[in-house]
């Protein structure tokens, strides 16, 4: 009888293992496994039309493996990191076209991969109204920006007649200049804060890194500001004598009403 009771328990237990097993097992079936890398493309663009960037760079991925080697594979990659872009997904795009440039440096789309990364980390705000939500403005990491600069630059240098180019030079001064109001952003905040010394430093930053700018005034302002404060009188009056030769003062306009003019001989 006790034999009996074992056997079952064993078959019982075997059953309920095979059973656990192939639940484990399944897997959804995979709707594309039939379709040919062209369908897979056509879906692929269909949903990117209907703005389905999630699903359209999944279609793309699967397209990229099932079409390993060819033209194909190296558009749906491209067209893969757009859509991640798309999605948000922009730590995912920046590396599937830093992956797309290391396998394919002589493929004709290099220059739209250059653009296309530019685009990822381009930031219309850049971090400037960050004071909005109270954030401390030293803790801003202006990162993204920086190597948005730097895709943009490596683009019009190796391809400056690209049609991508001169979009990309507009953009390389948005953000120089963003990047230099930044600074000053902080070293205003610094300066309202009584950091005399952090705003030195700052406000020097903008005027050595971003020469030519229009917040190098302000930068100036603020430097001969902190000096004075700091009782620095040289370097305040070093200072000034650069904020009046890069940014002079107009002549005081004509007064009409006395009949005053002004001579310049």
């Amino acid at each position: 009888m006790l034999k009996i009771r074992l056997s079952v328990l064993a078959l019982t237990l075997v059953g309920l293992a095979a059973t656990f097993l192939t639940g484990c097992s399944s897997t959804p079936a995979d709707p594309t496994a039939a379709w040919a890398p062209e369908k897979i493309y056509s879906e692929a663009r269909d949903e990117v039309n209907a703005g389905a960037w999630d699903r359209a760079a999944m279609l793309f991925d699967k397209l990229e493996g099932r079409a390993a080697g060819t033209p194909l594979a190296q558009q749906a990659q491209i067209e893969k990191a757009y859509a991640q872009y798309r999605a948000t997904e922009k730590v995912q795009a920046i590396a599937t076209l830093d992956r797309f440039l290391k396998l394919h440096p002589a493929s004709p789309a290099v220059d739209y991969a250059l653009y296309l990364k530019g685009l990822v980390n381009f930031n219309d705000n850049l971090g400037l109204f960050s004071f909005i939500t109270k954030q401390d403005l030293s803790e801003r990491d202006q990162k993204a920006a920086k190597d948005s600069f730097e895709s943009f630059k490596e683009l019009i240098t190796r391809f400056p007649d690209s049609k991508y180019s001169p979009d990309a030079r507009q953009r390389m001064t948005y953000i120089v200049n963003s990047l230099a109001s930044y600074e000053v952003h902080v070293a205003r905040y610094y300066y309202s804060k009584g950091a005399y010394v952090a705003a030195v430093n700052r406000a020097q930053l903008a005027i050595t890194d971003y020469p030519g700018v229009p917040a190098i005034k302000e930068a100036l302002e603020i430097l001969i500001k902190s000096y004075d404060a700091l009782g620095m009188q040289n370097l305040k009056e070093d200072a000034q004598r650069v904020l009046d030769k890069n940014f002079p003062t107009p002549p005081t306009p004509v007064n009409q009403k006395s009949g005053s003019w002004w001579k310049f001989w």
